[in-house]
């Protein structure tokens, strides 16, 4: 996966923007859905990405992935790091982009649920 794929898979998804919100950090590139982060990265080296995990198998997922670390500056329960150094395929880390995208949009309000939704 290169950083054109990954940008083109994330936007994919309904209700998601692009941003640079960190003026902080100006490469951390961040993908969100209504508003509220689902997976970003750096956008210069694009060696990590960082996605949502679900908090009852993060564990599990990092001692069996060692590609997946804690991501610094986020919730160690709630956020891996995906180092992109090839060890898994691609179809497994975008299967985590959707994960990530599944528990933010289980965050929203119903309403903001129903925004997402097929007609």
């Amino acid at each position: 996966m290169n950083i054109e794929e990954y940008r083109s898979y994330c936007l994919s998804k309904k209700g998601v923007t692009e941003s640079f919100p960190f003026p902080k950090l100006p490469n951390v590139f961040v993908f969100k859905v209504l508003g509220k982060m689902f997976t970003a990265t750096d956008i210069n080296s694009f060696q990590s990405i960082s996605v949502k995990a679900d908090p009852d198998e993060i564990e599990s997922l990092r001692a069996h992935y060692s590609c997946l670390n804690t991501q610094a500056y986020m919730n160690k329960k709630h956020w891996n790091k995906v180092v992109l150094d090839n060890s898994v395929e691609d179809s497994i880390i975008y299967k985590w982009i959707d994960t990530s995208y599944e528990l933010v949009v289980q965050n929203l309000t119903k309403k903001q649920q129903q925004e997402l939704k097929p007609l």
